[in-house]
């Protein structure tokens, strides 16, 4: 199979596109600077310019595009940051997936899509958006693949959660917190936090690119959901340390706005049901397996 995959250089693509290529699939890269390898093609995404040529013959096209939710405070302009690194590559790639006949489209998108107030109810593929930003955002994001679904193609839509990995993202910030005795729970601690390995998040991208009965929305997260107080207490037994501090709602809304109601103490208690209906075989069913794993 070619598989042409837009967003390669973050975690989750840049080991996508390594087991993808250890599995014997030609895989191409969309890059927004000039082209430097014969894999790589340049396009840009705000001028909805793509190379013909980085279509022609692709099997899937996989768009993993989105600048980070948590990179900073949000504000109206980082808002309209996050929207347009997402809808408008997103819309573009449709566009260019219907044009070419380019049989598969998986998308990415995110598990907040649910919103932050479904509290202890279990939410899988068929609950309807939530509200907030970030619901808004998702829905707004697997819209934009319209253009790809009626031209037939196959689109998955990629509710992942927080993708747990050995190197980068929320582990290598809470790691120092933690060595310093410094770690706890955020607020009350029984929010959800939705959680999925890194492990698991490119084997199921690998498998849904195989299981072509596969479409529509997918929750890509580990089997069994946790509140902050559980993550917290397994975390602080993965890395041998106690986590004995409370950090209080309003220091945190105060500290980070917006960003801290939405996706810090709200979160959905999402299960992955399409994916073990289809019998994708979990590599970390809870997240004291997942945590084990991959800190030292």
């Amino acid at each position: 199979m070619r598989v042409v995959i837009a967003g390669s250089s973050g975690a989750i693509g840049t080991a996508l596109v390594a087991a993808l290529r250890r599995d014997g699939y030609e895989v191409l890269r969309l890059v927004r600077r000039p082209a430097a390898a014969r894999d790589e093609f340049e396009w840009d995404p705000s001028r909805a310019q793509i190379p013909d040529r980085a279509l022609r013959g692709a099997d899937a096209v996989v768009n993993l595009c989105g600048a980070s939710v948590g990179a900073r405070r949000w504000d109206g302009r980082y808002k309209q940051v996050l929207r347009d690194s997402r809808i408008v590559p997103t819309d573009v790639l449709a566009t260019a997936v219907a044009a070419a006949g380019v049989p598969t489209l998986i998308n990415a998108s995110g598990v907040h899509y649910y919103g932050g107030g479904t509290g202890d109810r279990i939410v899988t593929e068929t609950h309807c958006a939530g509200t907030g930003f970030l619901a808004r955002l998702c829905a707004d994001w697997e819209a934009a693949t319209t253009p790809a679904a009626e031209a037939g193609a196959r689109v998955v839509l990629l509710r992942s959660a927080l993708v747990l990995s050995r190197h980068g993202g929320l582990l290598d910030m809470l790691r120092p917190l933690y060595s310093l005795g410094l770690g706890g729970r955020l607020g009350n601690g029984r929010q959800y936090v939705p959680w999925i390995s890194l492990d698991d998040e490119i084997g199921a991208l690998r498998y849904l690119l195989a299981d072509t009965t596969i479409h529509g929305p997918v929750n890509m997260t580990g089997p069994a959901p946790v509140t902050n107080a559980e993550f917290t207490r397994a975390l602080a037994r993965a890395l041998h340390r106690p986590a004995p501090l409370v950090f209080p709602s309003p220091a945190l809304r105060l500290l980070l706005g917006e960003f801290a109601q939405e996706a810090i103490l709200h979160g959905p208690r999402a299960i992955p049901t399409v994916l073990e209906e289809a019998g994708y075989p979990f590599h970390h069913h809870t997240i004291g397996q997942a945590l084990s794993t991959i800190l030292p």
